[in-house]
């Protein structure tokens, strides 16, 4: 049986090729060594950006090795083992050149594999030494083949020895122009453009598209270095995604529309997609932590790597999840699941490095991880602000989007667009007549108001104003629910909160969008009102406006695990004051709350349902603690808090027991339920 050498899960410029097994019959031997063969034949009609001639070269000798190979399949004759041996030895390395020239061709990474250039063409020459080798000791008297093919095996192993395999002139010179680039950069020279455009033309890198293929990639690599704590190649990955950002940017100024289009609908699809995801799936069951190497056993189960390995070297057998005896301990590689998780992570700005370490912020990126990184960053927003300002509608749209992606995941990044003046043009936009002008400014804007400066700017270029009619009235929901997360981002500001409260369309527009938006919509609009009832007299504005109806809708409807808890923290906040409780009891929610509790397996769900609980016992009176008394089942889950949940859940859990015990021991109907909860329970503890 001959082990598998199709790794698809495989690190780039790593060769993780297997040798046969032992035992392997030299037929099964010879068939995949002709099916290898014809795979790295499949590379003929592939463009290379660089190392054209290794790779054609080295391509040419393993088309003569394939006819021999199919030549022998033909005859069907028995090999020896000293033939199986050399056989043997030509599969292992026929693996690696296939890896390697995978790598040369790889979207996306043309850039990469220029600055790699020394260490590609010293690979190639190792693996044509070691085909040589293979065939100085391939007994080719004892295969029954022509002569005329004997004769072109042998020319192969006399080339293969002599082969130079050298360095092109053309991607060294290519090279020193990219080294050259970057230097100008450091040095805060803003680069020629026709060098760059040079150096893009050389890697046939022609479109926006094709620029951002190389970014993503580059990232993906930044991320991995992060995550298996190297980091060596982290500053010169950095000036390389700083610089194909400069070039996505400033060189491919026009952006047809279907590209535009296509990324916009990414952008939607996306947040559809995750919007119906169940986070909780990502996590490991050994760990319980988020999987970035996700494997399935033979059981099925999906672990992680890390976990599931040291599980597996404790000498257990058995499946953790199931109980199963493990049939075998080979892992197969969850690569939907991974590539879910990889895609969740860029979408919400999430470095697989930080996720790693058991963290999702981006702290990490306030300071840029290079000087090439900075200086390219700081041109490009210059560029993008005076196209906001002075470029025509579609260029304002485009830099709009530039923004919007750039400002993502990126302190720094966010600091320079603000400090270019990118926040003023960015809110003029916003009442454009064109749908996907508004959507991609509005979605810069919510970036940039993450950001202590942004906010400010927001607010004293009186962006407000335009924000809220934005929420109101949008062109589109993905433009309206963006409205609501920049007004959540405003309210962490104590004087914002109050700004925006007493402004009659914020919270009205913020309910209204509760009723009809999307479920991301419905989520921005809910997290914003909580932001609102950080200031005490927001509370009343909240309730007036109708929100407590429509937050039991949600409570009843939805099933996302996130949207619940979001939704039960401002139910929760709201029964804290005597309003907000008759207001959720009229609801006839009480019912629905004890529900979620006995029924969510979140624990930050379970935390805000036994708060509300008690909140509302506390404002309702004695008839609330009389109903939630009646559900026998009730006690078992605020039991199994205590032990369970987070100290602040046990410490309400508790509470909320004393009051119900408090309620079946006493026959006096002047009970007091302040009597049975002591005054500093009813705080909302955050």
């Amino acid at each position: 049986m001959i082990k598998q050498f199709d790794r698809s899960d495989r690190r780039i410029l790593k060769f993780p090729a297997v040798n046969p097994c032992q035992g392997v019959s030299p037929a099964t031997l010879l068939v995949s060594l002709t099916i290898l063969s014809r795979n790295i034949l499949n590379f003929q009609s592939t463009c290379f950006a660089t190392q054209k001639r290794n790779c054609r070269e080295t391509i040419r000798q393993i088309s003569i090795l394939h006819i021999f190979f199919e030549e022998i399949c033909a005859g069907e004759l028995v090999l020896s083992d000293s033939v199986a041996l050399s056989f043997s030895e030509l599969h292992l390395t026929l693996q690696k050149i296939r890896f390697l020239l995978e790598d040369c061709t790889r979207e996306g990474a043309r850039l990469w594999m220029l600055t790699k250039c020394e260490f590609l063409a010293t690979q190639f020459r190792i693996l044509i030494r070691a085909v040589s080798t293979a065939l100085d000791v391939l007994p080719l008297s004892l295969i029954d083949v022509q002569d005329e093919v004997k004769e072109m095996v042998e020319l192969v192993r006399r080339q293969s020895r002599k082969g130079k395999f050298e360095l092109h002139p053309d991607d060294v010179s290519a090279k020193k122009l990219v080294l050259s680039i970057l230097d100008q950069f450091e040095k805060t020279i803003e680069p020629d453009s026709s060098d760059v455009k040079r150096v893009l033309d050389y890697l046939g890198i022609r479109s926006w598209r094709e620029c951002n293929m190389e970014i993503k990639f580059l990232e993906e690599e930044i991320a991995f270095e992060c995550s298996a704590c190297q980091g060596r190649e982290v500053p010169f990955l950095s000036s390389l995604v700083g610089f194909l950002s400069y070039c996505r940017g400033v060189i491919f100024e026009t952006m047809d529309n279907r590209n535009l289009d296509e990324s916009q609908a990414d952008f939607r699809s996306n947040m559809e997609v995750f919007t119906c995801l169940n986070t909780e799936d990502f996590r490991c069951p050994i760990s319980l932590e988020p999987m970035l190497d996700p494997v399935i056993v033979s059981t099925g189960q999906t672990y992680d790597r890390s976990s599931i390995q040291k599980w597996l070297k404790g000498g257990n057998l058995l499946c953790p999840n199931t109980g199963e005896k493990l049939i075998n301990t080979d892992l197969v590689p969850n690569l939907i699941l991974r590539k879910l998780i990889r895609n969740f992570c860029a979408y919400n700005g999430v470095s697989l490095g930080r996720l790693g370490k058991q963290s999702s912020d981006i702290t990490q990126t306030t300071v840029p991880k290079s000087p090439v990184a900075s200086e390219s960053m700081k041109f490009l927003s210059m560029f993008l602000t005076t196209r906001l300002a002075f470029g025509t509608s579609e260029q304002r749209n485009k830099a709009a989007y530039e923004i919007r992606l750039l400002a993502k995941s990126n302190i720094f990044n966010r600091s320079c667009l603000i400090n270019a003046g990118a926040v003023p043009p960015l809110l003029n936009l916003l009442c454009s007549t064109g749908s996907c002008t508004q959507e991609n400014a509005m979605a810069a804007l919510l970036k940039l108001s993450k950001y202590g400066s942004g906010k400010r700017l927001i607010v004293e270029c009186r962006g407000l104003t335009s924000i809220l009619a934005v929420l109101k009235h949008g062109l589109t929901w993905e433009a309206r629910q963006s409205a609501a997360a920049t007004i959540f981002y405003l309210t962490s500001v104590k004087e914002y909160r109050k700004l925006i409260g007493e402004t009659p369309e914020a919270i009205r527009g913020l309910v209204d969008l509760m009723k009809e938006g999307t479920p991301c919509g419905k989520k921005n609009a809910v997290v914003a009102i909580f932001g609102l009832l950080l200031l005490p007299k927001n509370h009343h504005r909240v309730l007036e406006a109708g929100a407590v109806p429509l937050l039991i809708d949600i409570l009843a409807s939805s099933e996302k695990v996130e949207l619940l808890s979001d939704t039960l923290a401002v139910v929760s906040f709201l029964a804290e004051n005597v309003e907000g409780a008759f207001a959720i009891l009229n609801s006839k929610s009480l019912h629905l709350i004890t529900g979620i509790l006995q029924s969510s397996t979140s624990q930050s769900v379970k935390e805000y349902c036994v708060s509300t609980l008690l909140a509302l016992c506390i404002n309702g009176g004695v008839e609330v603690v009389a109903l939630l008394a009646k559900d026998q089942s009730l006690m078992a889950s605020l039991f199994s808090l205590l032990t369970e949940g987070t100290s602040n859940a046990g410490k309400k859990s508790r509470a909320l027991i004393k009051v119900l015990h408090s309620f079946h021991e006493t026959s006096s109907s002047r009970w007091i339920i302040s009597s049975a909860v002591p005054c500093d329970l009813a705080i909302h503890d955050r």
